[in-house]
């Protein structure tokens, strides 16, 4: 992490309940990128809000990406399904591939989400000025 990173409060503990999602902007390396976090059975994840086939947002409408059962984040573009708990696609264009995932903290009762590990390619983001 550089001194241009900056964790991002997404959430607060109990805030989403299962099969909700809630999209925020993170910034990484000196760019920033759009996001979410979904609640799957209870558990978080969070990833970058593009897809792996081609890099455009997942959202259906605003802050809607899950598949109407609420089994899988689905994108609005080519219909592709990854699982909420891995972010690999297991069906669609991208198959076996995964959404890049934003790794989450509990600091209290805030949800903190913090830069990946591996740089965000710039395609999935943009300059912040």
């Amino acid at each position: 992490m550089t001194a241009a990173d900056t964790p991002v409060v997404v959430a607060r503990v109990g805030e989403l309940m299962p099969g909700e999602t809630k999209k925020f902007l993170l910034c990484c390396h000196g760019r920033e990128f759009e996001a979410f976090v979904v609640n799957h059975h209870g558990a978080l994840h969070a990833y970058v809000n593009r897809c792996r086939h081609v890099p455009m947002t997942m959202d259906w409408i605003e802050n809607r990406f899950m598949t109407d059962d609420g089994s899988f984040i689905q994108c609005a573009t080519h219909g592709a399904f990854y699982r909420p708990d891995t972010g690999e696609c297991v069906s669609g264009p991208p198959l076996g591939k995964f959404l890049e995932r934003v790794p989450l903290t509990v600091r209290g009762d805030e949800v903190v989400a913090n830069c990946p590990d591996v740089e965000v390619p710039e395609d999935l983001s943009r300059p912040r000025f």
